[in-house]
């Protein structure tokens, strides 16, 4: 890239591109942004964010664009200012602001297109949730989470529910609540509780519609490299095979052949097989 960068996020566009987003180096909070193409392995630098930030949250939208939201910026602290990046032109413009400032917080682009805000440290509750509308480009709360979350993971599932897992509470340490999102009314149900707790961890939703639960930091704040099953139609969690090789940062990536690669740039790569758990 032509800058380093960490904390940044990156998002998978839909002519295959891949965008570069913010993040921080030894010179502060950036808000850079750059393009990969895959098809002739170059990067090219493109519209800077309005805002600089990292701790941010993207979503891509049902029509291509990004949709930036919160994170950490200089000066101002912890934003609620989202933006949106148009593939077609390559150019940032601000949005409509969220209700309350994030970062550790997690976005969900739903069914109908909207856009679900969960969680995270910032200037409101951390049990607030807010919809973003593209169509209208506007913020609308909707019902609160039963648990305050941060640093928790938030999953599509195939009936359209949004399954969150897990968090960081600051008196009781990781914890394994889980809860699920119903569009259809706006309300939040406890759901049945993983195993371990766990924060900074992640969820994959694998391709028979079950969501993969991969590592984080659990009991004792120790790195963990336990696993677990969630199987929507039972609504219960099933601890599995652990990952080989613990890794402090990560990323699981859903392969065509079923499995989950795991690449950690500390410790190397494993696959998990879908298939064989």
């Amino acid at each position: 890239m032509h800058i380093g960068r960490h904390e940044s996020i990156s998002a998978v566009l839909t002519n295959g591109n891949v965008l570069m987003i913010g993040g921080a180096n030894d010179r502060g909070i950036l808000n850079s942004t750059e393009l990969y193409d895959p098809s002739s392995g170059a990067w090219t630098t493109v519209d800077s964010m309005n805002d600089v930030r990292f701790l941010h949250a993207i979503s891509v939208l049902l029509d291509g664009r990004v949709l930036v939201t919160g994170g950490v910026s200089s000066g101002a602290g912890i934003t609620n200012t989202a933006e949106l990046y148009d593939p077609s032109t390559e150019t940032w413009t601000l949005t409509a602001n969220m209700s309350h400032g994030r970062y550790f917080h997690a976005a969900t682009v739903l069914t109908n297109g909207q856009v679900l805000v969960t969680g995270g440290d910032g200037t409101g509750p951390p049990n607030t949730a807010e919809l973003y509308d593209p169509s209208t480009e506007t913020w609308t709360m909707t019902g609160k989470m039963i648990y305050e979350r941060v640093s928790h993971t938030a999953s599509l599932l195939a009936n359209g529910k949004v399954l969150v897992t897990g968090e960081e509470d600051a008196l009781a340490g990781p914890l394994n609540t889980t809860e699920l999102y119903e569009p259809s009314t706006g309300m939040w149900t406890t759901d049945g509780s993983m195993h371990f707790g766990r924060f900074f961890h992640t969820a994959s939703v694998l391709i028979d519609g079950n969501v993969l639960v991969t590592g984080g930091v659990s009991d004792n704040y120790h790195i963990t490299n336990t696993t677990e099953f969630y199987n929507p139609s039972t609504e219960t969690f099933m601890p599995i095979d652990k990952i080989k090789n613990v890794p402090s940062s990560y990323k699981p990536f859903i392969l065509t052949s079923k499995k989950v690669l795991a690449d950690s740039e500390n410790n190397g790569t494993a696959f998990f097989n879908t298939e064989l758990h």
